[in-house]
This record gives C-alpha cells, structure tokens and sequence, in this order.
C-alpha cells in the first residue's frame, strides 16, 4: 500500500514541526507549506491525500484557500482554527472542509482526526454499493455524487456525503447524535456532539431541505435525526 501524504498548511513552523512529528510518526508522508498561497500551489501541485490547513494565514487565508482547492477537487481538508464561534465553523464547512480543530489542540488528536477522515474518504467499501435512489434524490456512492430529480447536482464535502450515506442507508431509522458521530466520525472522535447539527444544517442547505418542512433530513426532538425520503424499487 502506497504511503499516504499530508499536507500541513500553517504559517507557525514550531506548529508544523511538533504535527510532522507525531504524522511521521504514523506512517503518513507530510508536506509542509508556511503561507495561504504556497499552500494552494502545493495541494494543487503534490495532489496529497489530507490537507491540515490553518485559518489564519498570510497571503490568503484558509478558508480561500479551502474554496480554491474545492473548486478543482474533492481532497479531504482538516481546518486549524483559533476562533471557537459556531458561525466560522459552518463557513468552513459550507465551503467544503471535512473535519476541524480548535486551537490549541493535542498533536495526537489531530493525528486519530486525520486517520478517520482518510479512513473515511478512501474506504473501499464503497465500491460495493449500488446506487441509492429515492423520491427526488439519488445517491452514487461509487462516484460520491448526488443529484436531485431535476439533474441537479448537489455539491457535498467529503463529511456531509458520509453523513448523508449514514443517514440514507437506513431511510426512516432514527439515529442520536453519538450513533452518527461513531458511523461517520470513528469512535475516535474528539468533540462536541453538536458538530454533526452543524453538518445537518449544511447538508439540508445543499439539498435544498427546509428544516420546519424537510423532505430529506428530518429532526427527532431531543433525540437525533433520521432520513424522511422514500426509496425507489
């Protein structure tokens, strides 16, 4: 199995030297880029299989860097970010981000973070499943594409199709907020259970679900979330 690449994408270089170490340390290959547009040129040039890209850089910052790289591909991203409001977490991800951590954070949760979200995104089981096809949705997860009944293609990140294919390959079941996290996230997850009703209001908002009448995704009060489409025979 071929070594998989990071690339590390912040301007603080003891921060990027301690993340190296424990990767290295993991058997990942790491890259190194110190500013937003450096980092845009490597994950363009060296295509790895992560970017760990901090918010605040110079030149650009992260999350224009984020939209510039989701604009040419579907690379897994794992924002750094010092700001802890809920609104620059779900810019992020709207912009296509997989996963995040706050700083300061632990070198060694990044590295379990980084595990899941490329055991996420480069599952091979995937390549067994057929197309989910429901009332005015169909779920492609061998291409992880997803297109509404008028054609339309709904743009996901990474995170949000898992989440929808947690979700959607047990239409109707409920599912609590820890059950998605360990389905979507891994045991492993560090975090607030409450990253995943972020990732719900990004994925109605791709899918067009209003969340007071929602055809897709519905809320369990106090409970969770379930899949409301019907499937196709």
């Amino acid at each position: 199995m071929d070594t998989q690449r990071i690339l590390i994408v912040d301007d603080e270089p003891r921060i990027r030297m301690t993340v190296r170490g424990y990767l290295e340390a993991d058997g990942f290959e790491v890259l190194e880029a110190g500013d937003g547009p450096s980092g845009l040129a490597a994950a363009v040039r060296e295509q790895p299989d992560l970017v760990v890209l901090d918010v605040m850089l110079p030149g650009l910052d992260g999350f224009e860097v984020l939209r510039r790289i989701r604009a040419i591909s579907r690379t897994p991203v794992i924002l750094l970010t010092a700001r802890t409001e809920e609104l620059d977490r779900v810019i992020g991800f709207t912009a296509g981000s997989d996963d995040y951590v706050t700083k300061p954070f632990s070198p060694r949760e990044l590295a379990l973070r980084a595990r899941a979200v490329l055991r996420r995104t480069h599952s091979p089981e995937a390549e067994e499943d057929r197309v989910l096809r429901f009332e005015g949705l169909a779920i492609d997860p061998d291409a992880r594409t997803v297109t509404r009944d008028d054609d339309r293609s709904v743009e996901l990140s990474a995170l949000d199709f898992d989440l929808l294919m947690a979700l959607a390959r047990a239409p109707g079941r409920v599912f609590t907020r820890r059950g998605l996290i360990e389905s979507v996230w891994g045991r492993d997850f560090f975090g607030d259970e409450r990253v995943v009703d972020v990732h719900i209001r990004t994925l109605r908002r791709a899918l067009g679900d209003d969340a007071n009448a929602p055809q897709f995704v519905g809320t369990v009060r106090a409970i969770g979330y379930r899949f409301l489409a019907r499937p196709l025979s």
